[in-house]
């Protein structure tokens, strides 16, 4: 009996430290590996990619003056309901919520976009609860 192609992808933890990482740089890496574009046997119809786990959160840095001048918006949908936070604000907030929109807008935009995201795992502090870490990135 035939396989299930869900079932033949083989995924693994990949364990990176955000502290005194630039977050663009950090975003493309975490990423690809989200995507499967790592692995041999890419295709961008398939979700293939493998789990990701950032651990110090609270340090990651950006170049420049990004730090006052980097503004992300919400938007609640109501008239007038736009709120703006800066970079370093967003950071003393909630530093998690950063790498996520980083790494969100650099996937694909379709309907794997959401699985990739269910596998980014993101830790204020060096403490995770994932016990098996098969590769680790400096």
């Amino acid at each position: 009996m035939a396989q299930n192609k869900k079932t033949m992808i083989d995924r693994k933890y990949h364990l990176f430290d955000a502290q005194g990482k630039v977050l663009g740089r950090l975003a493309t890496q975490l990423a690809t590996i989200l995507i499967g574009k790592d692995k041999v046997a890419y295709a961008p119809h398939i979700d293939g990619g493998d789990f990701v786990v950032i651990i110090n959160s609270d340090k990651v840095e950006v170049t420049g003056n990004k730090g006052k001048k980097k503004i992300y918006h919400r938007f609640s949908g109501y008239p007038g309901g736009i709120t703006s936070i800066n970079f370093d604000d967003q950071v003393k907030k909630d530093s998690r919520k950063v790498i996520w929109q980083a790494v969100y807008n650099m996937l694909p935009k379709n309907k794997l976009r959401a699985r990739m995201l269910r596998r980014l795992l993101i830790n204020k502090g060096a403490e995770h609860e994932q016990k098996i870490i098969h590769i680790t990135h400096q």
